[in-house]
């Protein structure tokens, strides 16, 4: 349970990465590197939620099905 509570903490960060990185965007008008910067938090957090999801997986605290019980 801890594992999908980190999993969606981190998906809330990204998207508040993405929304800053849109907002730096509109608002600076390619004047500072804010927006760039924004963008590649995203990446590393998307990357950090692609390790966790395998490192999951990997270790059966997670798994892509839910399982079925016994009839």
């Amino acid at each position: 349970m801890v594992v999908k509570g980190l999993i969606i903490a981190v998906l809330l960060v990204i998207v508040g990465s993405l929304g800053s990185g849109l907002f730096y965007l509109l608002r600076d008008d390619g004047q500072s590197h804010r927006t760039v910067r924004a963008l590649t938090v995203r990446i590393g957090l998307s990357l950090v939620l692609f390790l966790i999801l395998m490192l999951g997986f990997a270790t059966g605290l997670i798994s892509p099905h839910p399982a079925v019980p016994p009839q």
